[in-house]
């Protein structure tokens, strides 16, 4: 039975706690829609009456069993008291500076560059020196497999090096999947199993007792879903006999995995394409399982219409309810996962207890719920009242009265931004254009549209989208939602961190800058570069997210000149400081760092705390010191250190090569049911960025990497994997061992006026 008096009174606030502190969206009482700003304003205000209602029984709460399970998992930490991420950024580190970077001018012919006989411009390729004389910087050929063989090599033929955004981004993707993948294999792994043995016990006992209500269908459905669960994390779990054929059934379209059919389970549709393991899942066998158990946890949906389904939801809560051990390995999971990647869109646990107890109290037995038809009656119609989720991710059919379908889910996928940002841009949010056409996928640029970028919004335009009706009128809304500063909203998660993280980037840049950031081409640039690291983003989260040295020459008469510069922008390197010291506390906390790897995470601050001292000094014109000349020279050893602590784990040997473990990644980041058909978003190999700086009075070109970005529609059965992606780009053999790139994998279009591809390519 449930736990009695103060006990489950607890529990209810705990649980409540992890959900409204850890962001669950969905734990109004309303099903009224809510812009994404309100919405925020009223989590947060829930947020501090349950802290404060939490905190008020401390004396409770040490006879309370939440102690960790093997994730040590601490109290605070499960009722939901995470520290806040970024939403403390210093804001006199940048906000104080007025640009004023005295003005230089470019030869047409690079004439007056002293360092460009550095560089082998051939004569069959003057457009890329019109843009790099026109624009001050032009984007053209690979960097190598990853972004920091440029700097090395630049270190080694004394160029100056241009130390970008996307180089210090992409190290922070490399480290965050380091951390969030060891995270799941070495604790989450073993609780997903724990807790799926002690649901199935849990669902089995109610399956025996209900056997013969109206109760039976449900608890059935219940014993098959986390027996279903439970294998995919250990393919030996014997499925009871009643439930056997169905467990079967859906297990082997989960093998497939051949897009949408009808589960079993539910008696709807699911997307099995969702279960190919993907990012950096692929080919490690451990976390592979975990991402199929995960993935199904997260993604099947009992709809609060069906009685039936809604009766599943309520045993689902009460058996975790029922049982301490099971609580706590619930919470463990489910906030150390939104501390990454947020929380849960969809209504569950969290929503559903309080229900439960309202109507049933606090201390009803399985058996006693049998002939309770009037007090299901009452609870199904306070399920109804809940807030649905903002994303949808089944399949709706126009007839639907709804875009959203409300309901229960065990381990919800996670509510995002970006995916509000894009579900309120396609259709039905939107209507057709005048060739009755639908707007079935959405764009990256979406994004960075709705965040305020003009830039991003004038490329949309010229694409077509204000003739999708209610798209312009929808963005609107979305950019005057967003415009104001929201910590609440930029702190729920490590994701919505690195989101806030990219923002400045989408700010143009005007007189007092360096002239090469002056220009609509350099805006540009900044798009390419957050949707490069939005598209790791979602490659690193895609499980969460509920839907990348030659030979010297001949020498000098002088020796060069290799002071280098780096791209300033002071606020993106704050955040970034903030953002790697709140991943450090957090998950030191949460008892899931280790001493090297806190030691990395600071390093990773310092570096960027480096770079704004480094981008305010040259905003105010003022001269480098040594030390931190020698700072931009060294930079991409140091990164190369991120990047081989994140890969060496993949080799026994000593020394990896690039091209085993590039920077290439990919990921679908939306579906389209209707066409059978996903976006995909990813990066290639890095490539190389030309700036023409100034230094001392003497004008040179500098040399760095930067993201080279790709978005495309993809058929749905084939969701891409790294490695099928990186043979597609000619980076990695194909099955007959061969190195060739997919002629009709192609930039977008808007990229390519700041971009040059050489003859050869």
């Amino acid at each position: 039975m449930f736990m009695k008096g103060w006990k489950y009174k607890k529990l209810l606030a705990a649980l409540l706690a992890v959900s409204l502190l850890g962001g669950c969206t969905s734990s109004g009482q309303s099903n009224e829609s809510e812009s994404l700003t309100a919405q925020t304003r009223q989590s947060t205000e829930h947020t501090k009456t349950a802290e404060t209602e939490v905190l008020s029984e401390t004396d409770m709460a040490s006879e309370t069993d939440v102690s960790s399970v093997d994730t040590e998992v601490t109290l605070d930490l499960y009722m939901g008291r995470r520290p806040m991420l970024v939403g403390s950024l210093p804001q006199s580190v940048s906000e104080n500076v007025t640009p004023q970077v005295t003005r230089y001018s470019i030869e047409p012919d690079l004439a007056n560059v002293v360092n460009l006989n550095q560089f082998y411009f051939s004569e069959d390729d003057p457009q890329l020196v019109e843009k790099l004389a026109k624009n001050g910087f032009v984007v053209a050929g690979s960097a190598g497999n990853e972004f920091f063989e440029v700097y090395e090599i630049n270190r080694y033929e004394l160029i100056p090096n241009f130390v970008t955004v996307d180089s210090l981004m992409h190290t922070y993707h490399l480290y965050f999947s380091y951390l969030l993948k060891n995270i799941e294999r070495d604790y989450l792994f073993d609780s997903l199993v724990k807790l799926s043995d002690k649901m199935l016990e849990n669902s089995l006992a109610q399956y025996e007792t209900l056997k013969g209500s109206e109760w039976e269908s449900a608890a059935k459905r219940n014993l098959a879903f986390f027996t279903i669960g439970k294998t995919l994390l250990d393919e030996n779990t014997k499925a009871h006999p009643d439930v056997a054929q169905l467990v079967q059934s859906e297990l082997d379209k989960i093998e497939r995995a051949q897009g949408v059919d009808i589960s079993d389970i539910r008696g709807d549709e699911e997307d099995y394409s969702q279960y190919v393991p993907r990012g950096y899942y692929e080919g490690d066998e451990k976390l592979e399982k975990y991402f199929k158990a995960m993935m199904w946890y997260g993604r099947i949906h009992f709809q609060q219409k069906e009685e039936d389904l809604d009766r599943s939801a309520f045993l689902i809560t009460k058996a975790l309810a029922d049982d301490g051990e099971a609580v706590s390995l619930w919470g463990a999971i489910y906030s150390v996962t939104s501390f990454f990647a947020g929380a849960s869109d969809d209504s569950g646990v969290c929503e559903y207890a309080p229900l439960v107890n309202e109507v049933y109290g606090d201390s009803i037995g399985t058996a006693d719920l049998i002939g309770t038809q009037d007090a299901f009656a009452k609870y199904h119609e306070k399920t109804a009242a809940l807030m649905p989720p903002k994303i949808n991710s089944i399949p709706i059919y126009e007839w639907e009265e709804s875009n959203v379908i409300p309901g229960f889910r065990f381990m919800g996928q996670r509510f995002t931004i970006d995916a509000e940002i894009m579900q309120n841009l396609i259709y039905r949010n939107v209507g057709k254009n005048s060739a009755d056409e639908k707007r079935m996928l959405p764009d990256v640029l979406d994004v960075p549209a709705a965040l305020g970028s003009d830039m991003a919004l004038s490329i949309l335009k010229e694409s077509g989208v204000e003739d999708y009706e209610g798209y312009s009128e929808n963005m609107e809304k979305l950019r005057t939602g967003l415009s104001a500063d929201n910590d609440a909203l930029w702190s729920a998660s490590l994701y919505a961190g690195w989101l806030h993280t990219l923002r400045p980037l989408l700010v143009p840049k005007g007189e007092g800058y360096p002239v090469f950031m002056q220009n609509d081409e350099w805006t540009k640039k900044n798009l390419e570069c957050f949707a490069g690291s939005y598209a790791e983003l979602k490659h690193d989260t895609i499980l969460y997210s509920k839907q990348v040295i030659a030979e010297m020459g001949g020498g000098y008469d002088d020796e060069p000149d290799d002071r280098g510069y780096v791209e300033p922008e002071p606020l993106v390197y704050a955040r970034f400081a903030s953002l790697a010291d709140m991943t450090a506390q957090g998950l030191k906390k949460y008892g899931m760092l280790s001493p090297e790897q806190e030691e990395n995470l600071s390093r990773l601050s310092q570096m960027a705390q480096q770079m704004v001292t480094i981008s305010n000094k040259e905003l105010q014109n003022e001269l480098l010191t040594d030390e931190e000349y020698e700072f931009i020279r060294s930079y991409g050893g140091n990164i190369e250190h991120f990047w081989y602590e994140a890969v060496k784990e993949n080799s026994d040997e000593e020394y990896i090569a690039t091209k085993e473990c590039p920077a290439a990644i990919i990921a679908d980041i939306a579906t389209d049911w209707e066409s059978g058909s996903v976006l995909e978003a990813g990066t290639g190999d890095p490539s190389t960025i030309f700036v023409v700086i100034e230094v001392d009075g003497k004008i040179k070109i500098a040399k760095g990497s930067v993201y080279s970005f790709y978005q495309f529609a993809w058929p749905m059965n084939d969701r891409l994997t790294d490695s099928k992606w990186r043979q597609m780009l000619g980076i990695q053999p194909n099955a007959e061992g061969n190195h060739e790139k997919d002629a009709s994998i192609e930039k977008p279009g808007w990229t390519a006026s700041y971009r040059y591809q050489y003859q050869w390519e």
